[in-house]
């Protein structure tokens, strides 16, 4: 125990980290510069850029701190680490989705299931190695987006409702059922969600090229065999925050209607 204590500070250590420090500062004026011009527009965004720009930094750190501990454990805990960040993300993802109901259980079902089922397979594929060393940075790189991914379809469906309410109680009325009235929205919530990872396959390999295929390149890997993984983690992404936007909206779908299939009232609800 004392040894990997050690080993822990011993990080604190490196010289290399007044480099890092210097390469955050200059980061960190052109952050502060989009946070002015944000002010200045009257975007009042501020406030959540800048804890967005903090938290963001803190919690790299910790997680880089801790990285060397990590790769010490038995594979077993990846297990445990992989489920906290994912709870993790179901309570940041959530946020977007503030007063619809069962929103929690919702994002944390959804986000287990697309991101666990693409980590999982992906693992007995090979393309993950069975190592808390490549498990836990990969897996936390699929669990992220398919956070993102389901922030920006609870989001989008949120709106949707605000937007379209006097329109869906006017097909409840008539007979509709409830799956008809809102299959509208929940597909465009879903298509929304998915625009910036469908986009970043599009772009892939002319507009940019990602980190782990530079990474991989820069380590004398087959610079084919690097964009053949980089191909793969993109797919991964894509599958997990597919499985994550499509599950959640449906499941959201159904908990947004009473028994008496009634839309219920949603508390930002710009109508309530």
């Amino acid at each position: 125990m004392d040894a990997v204590f050690e080993e822990f500070l011993e990080q604190f250590a490196d010289p290399i980290l007044l480099t890092g420090l210097v390469q955050v500062a200059a980061a960190a004026a052109l952050a502060a510069l989009v946070v002015g011009i944000s002010h200045l527009r009257g975007l009042t965004l501020e406030r959540e850029l800048g804890v967005a720009l903090v938290r963001g930094l803190i919690q790299i750190v910790a997680m880089g701190s801790i990285v060397g501990v990590l790769l010490t454990v038995d594979f077993v805990w990846s297990g445990v680490i992989l489920l906290g960040m994912m709870i993790g993300a179901t309570w940041i993802s959530k946020n977007r989705g503030e007063g619809l109901p069962g929103v929690v259980r919702v994002s944390f079902f959804a986000i287990v299931f697309g991101s666990g089922l693409v980590i999982v397979t992906m693992t007995l594929a090979g393309a993950i190695e069975a190592t808390v060393r490549n498990l836990v940075p990969v897996g936390s790189m699929i669990i992220a987006n398919a956070m993102q991914i389901n922030s920006l379809a609870l989001d989008r469906f949120k709106s949707e409702i605000a937007d379209n309410r006097a329109e869906i109680e006017v097909g409840l009325a008539l007979g509709a059922p409830p799956t008809a009235v809102i299959s509208r929205h929940v597909e465009t919530g879903v298509q929304a969600s998915l625009i910036p990872v469908i986009d970043s396959l599009k772009s892939l390999g002319w507009v940019w090229i990602p980190g782990i295929m530079a990474g991989m390149i820069l380590a004398g890997e087959n610079p084919i065999y690097a964009a053949l993984y980089q191909f793969v983690i993109m797919a991964m992404i894509f599958a997990a925050g597919g499985l994550t936007s499509m599950t959640s909206s449906l499941l959201i779908g159904k908990y947004v209607f009473t028994d008496a299939e009634q839309l219920r009232r949603i508390e930002t609800d710009s109508s309530s």
